[in-house]
């Protein structure tokens, strides 16, 4: 039996929270509630949710605030952790996914969105996802055989070199999260190869030559994630 999700919604304001909370409820998932960080915290070490979602502007501790000491001060870094924001600038999303953010959602926010955004976010989580040993992702037209490091479009084999497969495979194993570029070079090329500041961009403008530039999305000034 699947486990159930666990989530935790911190806010504060109190029509937000009920709002979220009837929606998360509505799907399945254990809901808990915090108006502020501290009570947050609280809840993190006695519940252990599978995601947090924390709204950036609040008074005494902010989002990001939050989030930095969920991920240095409590050392948890298994949680998810999503951010309400109203804020379109790219310098709030960019402190987010410093704190230790793995993704944010903007407001106003729609039911349908919202809760499909939670699903997306919650497939991240491998205690959620421990009975899925498929070798091979699919994602529409693409398949992606890591094993056999082999890749098709549309059943059409596509060839790719060995490092273009290792970043393809990377950043597919985990649609939705957004890798940064440090993680990308230290997983793809490893810590101790030099390469130069260019090598991602070019790598990706030819994968999205090969498969299809709608799979990959840029995050300017952060990194990349492969939207399936």
């Amino acid at each position: 039996m699947a486990a159930v999700a666990k989530v935790l919604i911190v806010d504060d304001e109190e029509d937000i929270l009920e709002f979220l909370e009837y929606n998360l409820q509505k799907e399945g998932y254990q809901v808990s509630k915090a108006n502020n960080g501290e009570d947050a915290l609280n809840l993190i070490q006695q519940e252990n949710p599978h995601l947090a979602i924390l709204d950036i502007m609040m008074p005494s501790m902010d989002g990001i605030e939050l989030c930095d000491k969920i991920r240095q001060e409590l050392g948890n870094n298994e949680i998810l952790i999503t951010f309400l924001t109203a804020r379109s600038e790219s310098f709030t999303q960019i402190s987010a996914l410093d704190a230790g953010g793995d993704d944010y959602i903007t407001k106003p926010i729609k039911p349908s969105l919202f809760v499909s955004k939670v699903k997306s976010i919650l497939r991240r989580h491998p205690q959620l996802n421990e009975g899925d040993n498929k070798s091979v992702l699919s994602f529409g037209d693409l398949s992606i055989d890591p094993s056999a490091y082999t890749v098709r479009v549309d059943n059409k084999d596509i060839i790719l070199a060995k490092k273009e497969f290792e970043l393809l495979a990377l950043l597919a194993s985990n649609p939705g999260k957004v890798f940064k570029r440090l993680e990308i070079l230290h997983k793809v090329w490893g810590v101790n190869v030099i390469v130069g500041d260019r090598t991602i961009d070019v790598h990706i403008r030819k994968l999205r030559e090969k498969i299809g530039s709608q799979y990959i999305r840029t995050l300017k000034g952060v990194g990349y994630k492969f939207e399936a």
